[in-house]
């Protein structure tokens, strides 16, 4: 939450020409609805098992680019699912960093709470071992812009073997 994945995904797409999905973006368009308001209406666990509906939907039969939510590796199996498709990266800060991201968006509906920092603290402590797990490449994305995370992936992924 907050890394910036959606805005390096583009840039990952126009700088590699790859497909991009992403799983928001489906969601969202699926359900002709904000995320928020997915949230909101039908609750976290549904949106999850959208989730996992929607990496099992996708297709890697040519080179593609797929950006997930940061809650998609709390549902069991997902992370595996990724893996299936290809090389999973993980864009990791340090909370400082996280959180001054955050403060400037409003649309995050798990911050929607009495305390929104506590609430972040909560989320990193519970996911960062999943994503630990799940990812082939970590990626800081402190203090550097999309284009410069873009970069560190594309050098860095060519040691993975994607789609296997």
């Amino acid at each position: 939450m907050g890394t910036g994945k959606s805005l390096v995904g583009k840039v990952l797409e126009q700088r590699t020409g790859f497909r991009r999905f992403d799983t928001d973006e489906i969601i969202s368009s699926k359900l002709r609805m904000p995320i928020e308001k997915i949230f909101s209406t039908h609750g976290e666990k549904h949106f999850r098992e959208l989730e996992t509906e929607t990496l099992l939907s996708l297709s890697t039969e040519e080179p593609t680019i797929i950006v997930t939510g940061g809650g998609i590796v709390l549902r069991s199996g997902n992370a595996d699912l990724l893996k299936g498709l290809g090389a999973v990266v993980w864009l990791d800060a340090d909370e400082a960093t996280l959180r001054t991201r955050i403060d400037r968006l409003s649309d995050r509906p798990l911050l929607q709470t009495g305390n929104p920092e506590a609430t972040l603290s909560e989320l990193l402590e519970a996911r960062q071992p999943l994503y630990r797990s799940a990812a082939d490449l970590r990626v800081d994305i402190s203090q550097k812009n999309s284009e410069q995370i873009a970069e560190l992936i594309l050098k860095n992924i060519r040691d993975f073997p994607v789609g296997e």
